[in-house]
């Protein structure tokens, strides 16, 4: 059920570390490039609890309730990749990532609620952890797909280099494949008579969404808002990683700026293209191991303690000058994406009601998404202002605010232990 994430996740890689390499390439300067990334934390909190709502209230013997959502998400996503390339302009680029960010959410939201749904609270933990594994593994291409390509597509074609073609052409074909995989493989359980008839009984409106949303929040258990404090440290910490990594690595390693070697840089972007696809090797490696130490340990110190190795990660990472020390420095990071991906969501499941898993996992998106729009918005002036423009200071601010998170994660009141044997 979980392969169509290896294409959602192959995007999102692409997004992580090639479109802020494109913006470069397409003149944008360093203040520029947070605002330029609101798409995807913008589209997250619209779509994502919209997607939610809506796929909690549907039900199609044919279709499913969530399969539908899949399928449209994987279709925009793929014809905005198959667009990107030819961005002629900075603003095109900027216009073209709203759709892909669109599509994207539009796809990955159900699948949360998917695990949620056929999943028992034993099973879950194995579910969640899956698709940390399609994720590291997706982006392990994507990123490898950085590093490979401008070795075999060389030159340019028309504003970009020819490499971007090629990553951003196998990234939508492994988009639609992959959904279309889990389509025709997965089949949902279909609800209860008691729940159809509730569904055929509620009147629809196109406030609807919004107002189970709202609703929703209202009802939200306590647990959750302590999550939300965690991930507003913890992704603000992610956004500023992904947007400066490439020109840290060219700073640190190479000692250039996108402006004073282009071609140098290009190289720099490629190995951190390499080196972000060794962060996600080290994501579906350990992804599984941490089911094991989430049901012996809890799911709240196995995430705060791959909280603290992402933290030092992110703290060494800058400083380091010989390009193959910074496979070690990020292995850190690998830790704690792999948990990132699936461990809180263990950590809040089992406090959601059923019929309200889809509206629910599109809350904990938000609560992904608004410390993004908050990066985006106010990254640009802190770079400017008190970090002189370097990006190799912004990463040492994403390791201080991982360790924040990891101090409000110990704070989390959960549930100490998860079952181990499945539910009779």
């Amino acid at each position: 059920m979980n392969v169509g994430f290896f294409g959602i996740q192959y995007s999102f890689g692409l997004q992580q570390s090639a479109v802020t390499p494109i913006y470069d390439f397409l003149g944008a300067s360093p203040d520029q490039i947070p605002l330029l990334h609101l798409a995807g934390p913008v589209t997250g909190l619209l779509v994502q609890p919209i997607v939610g709502a809506l796929s909690d209230k549907t039900w199609s013997p044919k279709f499913g309730r969530r399969k539908p959502f899949f399928l449209i998400g994987a279709i925009l996503c793929s014809l905005a990749l198959l667009a990107f390339p030819f961005s002629s302009s900075l603003w095109m680029a900027a216009g073209l990532l709203w759709i892909l960010d669109a599509g994207n959410n539009t796809a990955m939201e159900p699948y949360r609620a998917l695990i949620a749904d056929k999943l028992d609270e034993a099973q879950q933990p194995l579910g969640f952890q899956m698709q940390s594994f399609f994720t590291g593994l997706g982006q392990v291409l994507a990123n490898v797909s950085l590093f490979v390509f401008p070795l075999i597509f060389i030159g340019t074609t028309g504003a970009l280099p020819t490499w971007v073609y090629a990553s951003f052409f196998l990234g939508a074909v492994c988009s639609i494949g992959t959904i279309l995989w889990s389509i025709s493989k997965t089949k949902e359980i279909p609800p209860t008579e008691e729940e159809l008839a509730k569904l055929r009984s509620e009147k629809r409106s196109v406030l609807g969404p919004l107002i189970e949303i709202f609703s929703a929040i209202k009802d939200m258990p306590k647990v959750m808002w302590q999550l939300a404090l965690v991930y507003l440290f913890q992704w603000y910490a992610l956004f500023c990683y992904w947007q400066n990594s490439s020109k840290s690595v060219a700073l640190s390693v190479w000692n250039v700026t996108p402006s004073s070697n282009p071609e140098v840089y290009s190289e720099a972007v490629s190995w951190t293209g390499l080196v972000n696809g060794w962060y996600n090797v080290v994501t579906f490696l350990v992804a599984f191991a941490l089911v094991g130490f989430a049901k012996k340990y809890s799911p709240k110190k196995v995430h705060a303690f791959c909280l603290i190795i992402a933290a030092l990660g992110f703290l060494t990472f800058p400083h380091i000058e010989n390009k193959n020390i910074l496979f070690f420095a990020i292995t850190g990071f690998g830790i704690g994406w792999a948990s990132m991906m699936g461990i809180p969501y263990l950590m809040v499941v089992s406090n959601i009601p059923k019929e309200r898993y889809g509206v629910y996992m599109g809350i904990i998106n938000m609560m992904i998404v608004i410390p993004m729009i908050l990066q985006t918005l106010t990254f640009g002036y802190i770079l400017k202002n008190f970090l002189d423009n370097d990006p190799r200071q912004a990463i040492t601010f994403a390791g201080v605010l991982l360790l924040i998170a990891t101090v409000c994660t110990l704070l989390m009141t959960t549930k100490k232990q998860l079952s181990v044997t499945p539910k009779s």
